[in-house]
């Protein structure tokens, strides 16, 4: 069995941000990294919005980005720190839209270890020097610089080891011209180890340590090393040499400290507290994140805690020394992985879980009346000082990128009834939890809708002059009028356009430079600037039938087949071509190109005939209205559209690459064909065709993103476009459309208006290049898995959070509080102190946005959630005890009790620590499903002794994993009766799946055990076992002896029962058991091969076996924690495995992965990969350069186009 790998949406969670311009227009940019991707990303400075340029696969797994420029330089470079033992710089290039690696230095071995370097990265302010730091031991510093022709050159490494260190940071100090210093937070711990009483370890301190490079000496040496008072997490470099007074700010446990070598005295100020915070008083609290933003008169750092406040840090300073630390309350948002102030005045955060945000930072929190909080007012040891949280006042979303990290559960069903499936994802942490709803499509924002007096036929929009930048009429076409309306603020009706409103319209435009276009079915009117009228009338009883028009050129088609066609001549008059063109057959459309820029002319017309056929006319002056070139098409065409796409703009001066001109036909039977057509020759060539909906197919063309689009209606509407370097074919979540054509105004600058029946609708698509639109339901706590009831579609979803209080026990902590404040009031302050309790009780923040308060370690709140998957209504929430832990949830049915019914069995955990592990025991609550699925009912509870993790319907019966035992139960009228146990399972059940008779039990590390219930014994047998340790989190089964297994670090691995497999094996006939207790490997007597094994490198949490399109083969789709949806899929036929073998041992050879991981290993991190080819690295074959295409498609004997249709085919047969 051989497979293939591929992504469908690839990881949203965001690991690592850094800002620059790497482009090197003066543009702010953002490269993120998203595990193993890099992506770049613009924010628009005029709208806001966020558009990602480019995405890459590395093929390995970044640890740490910085980016830095050379002084003086005006462009940033990127390196990466990656656990391919090798650092890596890299350049974008904009005309190739790639990353470019200019520089890669191997200095240890691969992996994420402990004492290779790429951890942590720090960079020389004036981007002289890269220091590279593993966890423990090892660091390097390479001097950076330049070369004569300007390029950036890397030196060999200088190493600052220094052996039984564990370092916590690194930072570069801005020390302005002297030599680079790196400043670093570690730990030593030789005494410690050396001391066998421990006394030692409590006793060793974190130390500051400087490291500077002397440049003149070429060398790295130890400068000073000062040991802190309280264990830091991280540091913060503070701008030097003419910007700022230099040294670092030491983030700590409850306090910020600013150090800095030569006589300037510690700064020290505590971390501000929430005043009446519900939390742990005792729980220290720390930043988290940080980010700061320089200009030429002031810099300030904004840093965030734990608990998601931003606060506005300062510095004070006398002649270069800094007298206090200055802390305001900025604004609350979601904890961050990553901030970045960007120079156009955005705040880009980058949440650790769930949606990232783009925020608009509208005031700098100067003049407002929040209270500011210095390091020199005086405080008791130990005391801080406190602050109201409150809704944003200094910040503005004006973003918000769609995450679906973490991913914990996935169902794919059909359950809204809409021929495609739908894929149900719990996603997010604590109070920012949802449930998703993903569809194939693209979202589209609607912008405006307004109802016309009947029902239109056609849209067009124009503008008045070809160099305006936004459209001046839409014109909308009925049976027997045609209706002009202007475009401005509002859109309004308009008469004296010049436009002939009496009859219907077949197409206008605007033509030459400054004069508009209508035809319809009795002439072409010709509409100068100031408004003189030109019309050419047709011959005789003839009636234009089609026609199609370009800035410079018009093409009619007469009833009967005649071609008729014009050019316009340098004096702005439209000439009609000497002579006409008979076709063959009855013309049933036509399109024309857009006029290359610096061209005369489209060279080419595109017929479609009555004779199922589509020809290529030209138009060149030498041989005017030849036929080129022709295709047989299977059905009748509907509608043409010409296209040139792929091509990239050029900037600064530089040529664009030129992209390929595509001919689109859509046919009468809902298909649609995409063929190239030479530029040259006319000829037509690669086909690609795709079934998109029930009803003939329509073309328009649209712009996005400075290039052209093709919108295709049929039943549905897609959009075909090229993004980020490869071709999209999207429907979008929509209703259906009937015509369409390009808008552009201010407010919607690149747009589309339509019509749907009698309105005229206008819409803008913001997020290309999305594979899913998503609807979000927001949960409670953070979501662990969900069943969906059968025969009502209704979802029961258990929700646990740990470190958290139920709303009641939240209840009594505010009461309490409140009395205590009470309390502690005097006599004379009684009124006051009772207004305040008052004013706490009734506060009420948002949990969603301000974080929910945090317990402490082994306190849980969980609930259930009864809730409508389509429209996201909430029917019964049923909230557990403090310290209640649902885990498991199950459907099961016990027909000899009740057999009407179906059961709902949830496992709860009670008073659970994680570290070190103990359990007060656990639960089973059985509830009846009542009222056709609107509700639920506690039938009864079952006390058990350890959690149950996992349960599953076997039989009429339930198997639920307790602990390390498997147990059979049934449903009786107190509680569950235990009918039979297992106690051979190593360590702890963590998911139960059965097939026909075979129950297939997986254990959290010992991978998966095959049992058989003996009825007759009434026993529970292992019959089969793994041979490998395999860390489970979830299991598929696809047949009766085939599982797919996911593990805890990325592995995907297919384990099979062998033919000749007995379930019945039979214990030993002389009663000693001794020979079954054995086994072999100590486990069961027979074995399960592995048939297929890859590393995908982010912890896979739910897999499935589901078609994703209708009248699409089953493949086996997984989603993992970091928000990838991917999917393997089986190859049909021996010759496809092969091509793609080859193709993927050509991509190693010639595309190496960009941070230097070798793929073969990456693939193979824990297991060697086998029969798994990998989709993502066959794909990177689009984005080479056209020589190294042609060479590796020769190796294969094809042609490039061939080898794309290849990987486009085996994309489309399975998903999108």
């Amino acid at each position: 069995m051989y497979l293939y790998n591929l992504t469908l949406q690839r990881a949203t969670g965001i690991t690592h941000s850094v800002h620059g311009n790497f482009s090197g227009a003066k543009l702010q940019e953002l490269v993120v990294s998203r595990g193993k991707t890099l992506e770049l990303m613009r924010p628009d400075p005029n709208t806001g919005k966020v558009h990602t340029l480019l995405t890459t696969e590395i093929f390995g797994c970044v640890r740490s980005l910085m980016s830095f420029r050379l002084t003086g330089g005006g462009k940033d470079y990127v390196i990466v720190g990656s656990d391919s033992g090798r650092i890596v710089i890299l350049e974008y290039n904009g005309v190739k839209n790639c990353f470019e690696r200019v520089h890669m230095e191997t200095f240890g071995k691969s992996g994420c270890r402990r004492i290779v370097p790429g951890q942590y990265l720090a960079i020389d302010p004036k981007g002289r020097a890269v220091m590279i730091a593993a966890v423990e031991k090892q660091k390097l510093v390479f001097i950076l610089n330049r070369d004569a022709q300007a390029r950036l050159t890397i030196s060999s490494p200088l190493e600052a080891h220094k052996s039984s260190t564990i370092v916590f940071h690194i930072v570069g100090v801005d020390v302005g011209f002297e030599n680079p210093l790196f400043a670093c937070l570690e730990i030593d711990y030789e005494e410690a180890d050396n001391d066998p009483s421990g006394d030692s370890a409590s006793r060793t301190q974190q130390t500051l340590t400087f490291y500077e490079l002397d440049l003149g000496l070429n060398h790295v040496v130890r400068k000073y090393s000062e040991p802190l008072e309280e264990h830091a997490n991280f540091l913060i470099s503070v701008p030097g040499g003419n910007d700022g007074p230099s040294g670092v700010l030491i983030c700590s446990e409850n306090y910020i400290t600013y150090k800095n070598l030569g006589d300037q005295p510690d700064i020290r100020c505590p971390i501000p507290r929430r005043r009446n915070d519900l939390d742990d008083p005792e729980r220290g609290m720390i930043f988290v994140c940080a980010a700061t933003h320089k200009t030429k008169s002031m810099f300030f750092f904004l840093v965030q805690t734990e608990q998601g406040d931003i606060f506005k840090i300062t510095l004070e300073t006398d002649e270069d020394m800094v007298t206090e630390i200055k802390l305001k309350y900025f604004d609350t948002v979601p904890v961050a992985s990553a901030m970045n102030v960007l120079k156009t005045g955005f705040l880009f955060v980058a949440s650790e879980f769930g949606n990232h945000y783009l925020y608009q930072i509208a005031h700098l929190g100067d003049d407002d009346d929040e209270p500011e909080f210095s390091s020199a007012m005086p405080l008791e040891e130990g005391d801080t000082f406190f602050f109201a949280p409150r809704p944003l006042r200094n910040l503005v979303l004006v973003d918000e990128l769609e995450s679906l990290s973490p991913i914990l559960h996935t169902q794919i069903a059909d359950l809204a009834n809409e021929d495609t499936p739908q894929i149900y994802a719990a996603c997010g942490r604590g109070p920012r939890s949802t449930l998703r709803v993903l569809r194939h499509g693209l979202e589209v924002s609607e912008m405006a809708v307004s109802e016309l007096p009947g029902n239109p036929n056609a849209v067009w929009t124009v503008k008045k002059r070809y160099d305006d930048e936004f459209d001046a009429y839409i014109i909308v076409s009925f049976v027997n009028a045609t209706l002009v309306l202007s475009i401005g603020e509002t859109v309004e009706e308009v008469t004296d356009s010049g436009f002939l409103g009496t009859t219907p319209t077949l197409s206008c435009a605007q033509i030459g430079d400054d004069a508009l276009v209508q035809v319809y079915p009795d002439g072409i009117r010709h509409i100068r600037s100031d408004k003189r009228v030109n019309e050419w009338k047709t011959p005789g009883k003839k009636a234009i039938v089609r026609c199609a028009v370009n800035q410079r050129q018009v093409v009619i088609a007469l009833t009967g087949g005649e071609l008729v066609y014009f050019e316009m001549d340098p004096s702005g008059q439209l000439n009609e071509y000497t002579e006409r063109k008979e076709m063959s057959a009855d013309v049933v459309c036509m399109a024309l190109g857009t006029v290359p820029s610096g061209e005369q002319r489209s060279r080419f017309l595109a017929v479609g005939l009555a004779d199922n056929t589509v020809r290529i006319i030209s138009l060149d002056p030498t041989d005017c209205l030849t036929p080129l070139s022709m295709q047989a098409l299977p059905d009748s065409a509907e509608s043409l559209c010409i296209s040139e796409m792929g091509g990239t703009e050029g900037r600064d001066g530089e040529p664009g690459v030129q992209g390929q001109l595509y001919l689109n036909i859509g046919l009468h039977n809902g298909v649609l064909l995409r063929t190239v057509v030479d530029q040259v020759t006319g000829d037509l060539s690669d086909t690609r065709t795709r079934y998109i909906g029930s009803r003939p197919v329509k073309l328009f063309r649209v712009s996005m993103q400075g290039g052209e689009a093709v919108l295709a209606m049929s039943s549905r509407t897609w959009i075909s476009y090229y993004y980020s370097n490869r071709f999209h074919l999207t429907p979008l979540s929509y209703d259906t459309l009937e015509y369409a054509a390009g808008f552009s105004s201010e407010q919607c600058p690149e747009g589309i208006v339509a019509i749907s029946t009698n309105t005229l609708r206008i819409l803008a698509l913001e997020k290309l290049g999305a594979v899913f639109n998503q609807v979000a339901f927001p949960l409670e706590f953070t979501p662990r898995k969900f069943v969906v009831h059968p025969e009502s579609g209704m979802m029961i979803l258990i929700e646990t959070d740990h470190n958290a209080y139920t709303e009641d026990t939240k209840t009594q902590r505010k009461i309490q509080m409140a009395e205590e404040m009470r309390e502690a009031a005097g006599e004379d302050e009684q009124e006051l102190a009772n207004e305040m309790a008052e004013a706490f009780l009734t506060e009420n923040l948002p949990e969603s946005v301000f974080g929910a308060p945090k317990a402490g370690a082994g306190m849980w709140a969980s609930c259930i959630r009864l809730m409508n998957p389509i429209n996201g209504t909430t029917v019964q929430v049923i909230n557990l005890d403090q310290n209640d832990a649902a885990m498991s949830i199950s459907l099961c049915k016990f027909p000899h009790m009740d057999p009407s019914s179906t059961f709902c069995l949830v496992g709860v955990a009670k008073d659970y620590q994680l570290s070190p592990r103990s359990v007060g025991g656990g639960s089973i609550h059985v509830y009846r499903i009542i009222h056709g699925g609107q509700g639920l009912e506690l039938i009864h509870r079952t006390a058990l002794d350890e959690v149950p993790y996992a349960i599953c319907p076997f039989q009429n019966k339930v198997l639920i994993g307790v602990g390390r035992l498997l147990r059979l139960y049934d449903l009786g009228r107190k509680k569950l009766l235990r009918k039979c146990e297992n106690k051979h399972i190593p360590h702890l059940v963590v998911d139960i799946k059965t097939v026909g008779e075979r129950i297939i039990c997986s254990d959290v590390q010992e991978s998966v055990h095959w049992v058989k219930y003996r009825r007759g014994e009434n026993q529970l047998v292992t019959f089969a076992d793994d041979t490998t340790p395999r860390w489970v989190t979830t299991t598929c089964t696809l047949d009766y002896s085939t599982v797919a297994i996911a593990d805890k670090f990325g592995n995907l691995s297919l384990v099979r029962l062998p033919h000749n497999t007995n379930d019945d094996v039979d214990e030993d006939p002389t009663g000693t058991k001794s020979l079954w207790d054995r086994g072999l490997l100590s486990g069961a007597s027979q074995k399960a091969d592995c048939i297929a094994v890859t590393h995908i490198g982010e912890t896979i949490i739910s897999l499935s076996k589901a078609a994703l399109i209708p009248g699409g083969s089953d493949s086996l789709v997984y989603t993992t924690l970091s928000g990838t949806v991917g999917m393997l899929v089986p190859f049909t036929s021996n010759e496809d495995h092969d091509f793609f073998q080859h193709l993927e041992m050509h991509l190693r050879g010639e595309n190496p992965p960009l941070c230097g991981r070798d793929h073969l290993s990456y693939r193979s991190y824990y297991y060697p990969i086998k029969n798994v080819l990998d989709g993502d690295l066959c794909e990177q074959f689009n984005t080479l350069e056209p020589s190294k295409q042609k060479s590796i498609a020769e190796e294969l004997d094809r042609t490039p186009a061939e080898v794309s249709k290849k990987l486009e085919d085996i994309r489309t047969r399975y998903a999108f």
